[in-house]
């Protein structure tokens, strides 16, 4: 079968389909990834073809106006609309339709909007997520909506706040529907397309309000066999094991980095940074010896090796943690709009990690107090094993395959 799968954003919006995509390809599937034009290597790292398109997502998210669009500032959104967004949106859409019209299946993730055409598609289509932020449900808040408080009873109504993304880019979709002859995109229109999430139950339990077309598969981790740079793995054998620090994809402000790197060396812990698209070159700041930063690192072979973690609270880092059964503090970097509070907030009820806290709330002394709580409290690290456990006695992109290739 040839397969098309669609996604864009930062690595953890790639990093699972490019997972997800090798697994079809095992299974004799001709699979195609198309995605921004910086992650070609990673994509082809994977084994499969790679179909670029032409934006650089990391170098939009450093660019200063990009910083601004990131933080939902609004003016900075209307500025960017005709020269950034609108461009960008069009060309991905054009991109996303021409590959799926020449495959057997389409595969897509939501943020691609694509949800505009496979409604009218030949080709059959799967929408396939690692948020839970399409599907109306009472069981829990829209997770893009997490930073807000809204009472119970308004939970499914939280879901239908995404059609808004179609109003405010009406007018790249309308052109790309005039230029392929589509019909003009109404969102009060539902289609019938089968969703499956690489989430595991262990975690976020599967909504009995879902239709049997929604599914929860599991988490879609890489295979092993990833080794740690020789540098690394010494300072990891030269003491304790250190706290990670890792913000992801996410920009973090220089002055938030370095409030950070001065309270950790207060803290008589060490810790590892991994800045990953960070920038944690802070000027005039002093090097601390239990402070190392590094720059990306394979996250898989890292962490079982780290005491605890502090992240932004992406799904992928939530689910590595999880795998490897440590604690987290999670500081999103999106909110109040965003998904990442959903996580952090979801991992401190179930005891899996510290209260979250906004990273443009962190104070020194929130950090240390965290900090303190994060290494301190035993009942924290007995529940990080036992889900560990439990995610090890599932196989999430087995299931997805398998949902996949049996039609959901």
């Amino acid at each position: 079968m040839k397969i098309a799968i669609s996604t864009i954003g930062t690595r953890g919006d790639v990093q699972p389909y490019a997972i997800l995509g090798k697994a079809l390809a095992a299974r004799g599937h001709d699979v195609t990834l198309s995605t921004a034009r910086n992650f070609k290597a990673l994509v082809e790292s994977y084994g499969i073809d790679f179909h670029p398109i032409n934006v650089d997502y990391e170098e939009i998210l450093n660019s200063e106006e990009g910083k601004k669009i990131l933080k939902a500032n609004l003016f900075a959104i209307q500025r960017n609309l005709d020269k950034l967004i609108y461009p960008l949106i069009e060309n991905s859409l054009n991109e996303c339709y021409q590959l799926a019209q020449n495959s057997d299946l389409f595969i897509y993730r939501p943020k691609t909007l694509a949800d505009v055409f496979t409604g009218q598609l030949n080709t059959k289509a799967v929408r396939v997520a690692v948020v839970p932020a399409m599907e109306e449900t009472a069981a829990f808040l829209n997770p893009i909506l997490s930073g807000f408080w809204l009472p119970g009873f308004m939970n499914r109504w939280s879901y239908k706040w995404v059609n808004l993304r179609y109003r405010v880019l009406r007018k790249p979709i309308n052109h790309f529907c005039q230029q392929n002859g589509l019909q003009e995109h109404k969102p009060k229109i539902k289609y019938n397309i089968p969703s499956i999430y690489g989430i595991s139950e262990h975690f976020l339990e599967r909504p009995k309000d879902w239709s049997k077309a929604h599914q929860l598969t599991g988490f879609w981790f890489p295979e092993g066999g990833a080794v740690l740079p020789a540098e690394i793995s010494e300072y990891l054998d030269a003491g304790e094991p250190p706290i990670l620090i890792t913000f992801g994809s996410m920009p973090l402000k220089r002055e938030i980095a370095g409030m950070i790197m001065q309270t950790a060396s207060e803290i008589k812990e060490r810790f590892l940074i991994a800045a990953c698209w960070s920038d944690w070159d802070v000027p005039h700041m002093e090097p601390s010896p239990n402070v190392k930063i590094i720059s990306s690192v394979p996250f898989e072979a890292l962490f079982p090796r780290v005491k605890a973690v502090v992240h932004h609270g992406g799904i992928g880092t939530t689910a590595e943690c999880l795998k490897a059964g440590k604690p987290m503090f999670v500081c999103p970097v999106l909110y109040p709009v965003g998904d990442q509070y959903f996580w952090g907030d979801l991992a401190y009820k179930k005891g899996l990690g510290v209260k979250p806290v906004p990273v443009s709330r962190l104070t020194p002394n929130i950090f240390k107090e965290k900090i303190s709580q994060l290494i301190n409290n035993q009942g924290l690290k007995e529940n990080c094993r036992v889900m560990a456990e439990k995610l090890a006695s599932e196989n999430g992109i087995e299931n997805a395959v398998k949902l996949i290739e049996e039609g959901i």
